[in-house]
């Protein structure tokens, strides 16, 4: 009996819906349109908010080619895109469905019922919203499931706009990696080092604001010209402090290095999980998983120092919550003879299902030691971002100078963003840091590098 109501509510709820896919006379038309990828622009933010694209859940996905998949009435498909004229924007969705249904769809404040025919690769007009000069910036349409015939509502690959506001610059990610697109920029601070001095030792400290840090975020402190060190949120239960310094062969296949180009570990903190890692080049790779939080400062201390022989070792301490250093890992670097160099930060999102999300975090209490034991602050910082944010597919990326600390800021569409190449400066405090080098701890294989 259900089954019959469920039914006969349908054809009615169906039946007394006006047609969009064939606009009534004075309703926009989708010529001379943007076409807006949903496979490179779209995620899922209600229902199984932040789905895996390759996990097929029952609720719906987005892959390389858009929406598919979609059967759950809670799913909520949001798209994103940046305009920077005001004026009416007609909105439309390019579907293919086996079976008539009804969706959703919310944009700036309007709510739309639209009635999908079925039928392959076509066109429903979804309705027209204003966009005033305060909303020029990224907009938001979320599109959700109300009823259908079949078993999903439709599959769908792009969303056609036009009118005033179409009609100047947009951004979204198009000819360019639907993967690094919808991870979003990633965002660098370079600290520059005095130049007539040998810098051994580089320290920094991060706070990530209370309440912010969702999964697939690094938050990466130390950087130098081999490699890396900081913190990442990797599960909602796991988040781990990574240290790592790449091979001088370069391959993105750790199995390709050759013995003597090889980086070799010296020593690891007894907690710490070593490796080696590929994909971005390839090295060697430690880590911690350690329950840092957000809400609270955490201090980065590293050495880069030739052994003399044409090597060089980098090594890596974490300041935790027991208010102790501890050792991560010392690693030796073949066929390098170099002190630090290329020091700097970056803030990178590395779950591209999470790319709709914001995350920040500030970088602060930067200083180099030189060989001879002096301190040097550093209190200037210069703004960079990578190749999603160069080519313009995501404009949601920022850097700047908050209250005496650096900050770097990414993802979660955000609408103003800071140049590229851009300058900050910090007031210093000239209080150098406090540490016992020689008591910094060695590991467990009782190297003192």
């Amino acid at each position: 009996m259900k089954h019959v109501l469920l039914i006969l509510f349908i054809g009615i709820f169906f039946g007394c819906r006006a047609h969009s896919l064939y606009p009534e006379s004075g309703q926009p038309k989708p010529d001379n349109s943007v076409s807006i990828p949903l496979g490179g622009n779209t995620y899922i933010t209600g229902g199984n908010a932040g789905a895996n694209e390759n996990q097929r859940t029952g609720r719906g996905a987005v892959t390389e080619r858009g929406i598919s998949g979609w059967t759950d009435p809670a799913t909520v498909f949001s798209v994103y895109f940046r305009t920077s004229t005001a004026g009416e924007l007609n909105l439309f969705l390019r579907y293919s469905s086996a079976s008539e249904s009804l969706i959703s769809v919310e944009s700036l404040g309007k709510q739309f019922e639209v009635k999908l025919e079925a039928g392959q690769n076509d066109t429903a007009y979804i309705g027209t919203v204003t966009v005033s000069v305060k909303d020029t910036g990224y907009i938001r349409v979320d599109l959700r499931g109300k009823a259908k015939n079949g078993e999903s509502y439709a599959a769908a690959d792009y969303m056609l706009v036009n009118g005033e506001a179409a009609g100047g610059k947009m951004h979204f990610v198009n000819d360019f990696s639907f993967y690094w697109g919808r991870r979003g920029p990633s965002v660098h601070l370079y600290y520059p080092l005095p130049g007539n001095e040998d810098i051994e030792w580089f320290y920094n400290e991060i706070t990530v604001p209370e309440g912010g840090g969702p999964t697939g975020s690094y938050y990466m402190s130390n950087g130098f010209g081999e490699g890396y060190f900081g913190i990442q949120i990797n599960r909602e239960d796991e988040r781990r402090v990574l240290f790592s310094v790449w091979s001088p062969f370069s391959t993105d296949n750790p199995k390709d290095i050759p013995e003597d180009m090889q980086v070799k570990l010296l020593d690891r903190g007894e907690a710490t999980h070593t490796g080696e890692f590929g994909n971005e080049g390839s090295g060697g790779q430690s880590y911690l998983i350690y329950p840092w939080k957000t809400g609270q400062t955490y201090r980065f201390l590293t050495r880069v120092k030739p052994d003399g022989k044409g090597s060089t070792v980098y090594t890596s301490y974490f300041y935790g919550n027991d208010s102790k250093w501890m050792l991560v890992a010392s690693w030796l670097r073949p066929k390098t003879d170099t002190y630090y160099r290329n020091a700097h930060s970056f803030l990178e999102n590395f779950n591209p299902e999470k790319g709709y999300l914001s995350r920040k975090a500030f970088y602060h209490n930067q200083w180099a030691r030189t060989v001879d034991g002096r301190w040097i602050e550093l209190c200037q910082s210069g703004f960079s971002a990578d190749e999603t944010a160069r080519k313009q597919a995501r404009m949601d990326y920022r850097g700047g100078e908050e209250n005496g600390r650096f900050f770097l800021q990414n993802c979660g569409f955000l609408s103003n963003c800071t140049v590229v190449g851009t300058l900050f400066s910090r007031a210093g405090t000239g209080k150098a840091p406090e540490i016992d080098f020689a008591g910094l701890p060695a590991g467990i294989m009782k190297i003192k590098p």
